[in-house]
């Protein structure tokens, strides 16, 4: 099993196929998992590295480094170690803000962000940070059953959900640090100074993370446009994986002129 040592953890990982490399990284509490119907069409012309971060899916679950800046850490360990030739970051959820954020502290590292269903500002809608926290520390199932169904949209199989709520579950208990700092976390004015390139990708029926978001941060970015997939709510690559496929393929042709090919 590929696991690799960075910064007092242990990540899991998978690396496959050859091209231009794709750093590809799941939301809060799920895992690598989350891109399977991605990775047997990207990984025909695309080096795709997809990766559990610290405490999520099949890595190891520390007590610290549950911040952003701990896990963009380790993305920067990570890319360094897997010789990873400026990878385009494709970012889930608070995975984008991870893409944002490398993009922002070490933009030489990478070639461009596709922020999918990003949280960007974190919107007055959807449950208070410490209401949440609370609810996951005193009955963490219950909460995550009453939670999840609200990211997909109406109709979702609810097998999916369960999947999603099953993975959460199986995460560790620490990453609820995340949510300190996801309340007050807001890179809209860092985004006109941007140095790569960032595009978005939402799901027309987020909930969670309303379309608003995506447009008002793009517009504060250069170059970057909204890519919306129809009848997906926070978690399109899954609801409609042809349509997110083809989104990502028309976001990646706009940022490719200006990446250079990976080197397997």
């Amino acid at each position: 099993m590929p696991y690799l040592d960075v910064n007092d953890t242990t990540l899991y990982y998978e690396d496959e196929g050859t091209g231009p490399a794709l750093l590809l990284l799941h939301g809060w509490g799920t895992s690598g998992r989350v891109w399977g119907a991605q990775l047997p069409d990207f990984t025909r012309d695309h080096r795709v590295v997809t990766v559990d971060w610290r405490g999520c899916g099949r890595s190891a679950r520390p007590l610290r480094g549950n911040t952003t800046a701990g896990v963009v850490s380790d993305l920067v360990a990570l890319i360094g170690a897997l010789r990873l030739d400026r990878p385009v970051v494709v970012g889930s959820s608070i995975g984008a803000t991870f893409g944002t954020e490398l993009g922002v502290r070490r933009p030489e590292l990478i070639s461009g962000v596709i922020a999918v269903d990003g949280s960007g500002y974190w919107p007055s809608t959807g449950l208070p940070m410490t209401e949440l926290m609370a609810g996951l520390r005193l009955d963490r199932a219950g909460t995550l059953a009453g939670w999840v169904p609200g990211w997909y949209a109406p109709g979702t199989s609810p097998a999916l959900v369960d999947w999603t709520v099953r993975q959460i579950l199986d995460s560790g208990v620490h990453i609820d640090q995340h949510f300190i700092s996801a309340g007050s976390y807001d890179p809209r004015p860092l985004l006109p100074g941007l140095q790569v390139p960032i595009h978005y990708l939402h799901g027309e029926l987020d909930t969670s993370i309303p379309l608003e978001v995506a447009r008002t941060c793009a517009a504060l970015t250069p170059g970057a446009e909204v890519g919306v997939i129809p009848g997906a709510g926070h978690m399109p690559q899954q609801e409609r994986p042809d349509a997110f496929n083809a989104a990502l393929r028309s976001a990646l042709a706009r940022i490719a002129p200006a990446a250079p090919h990976a080197h397997s």
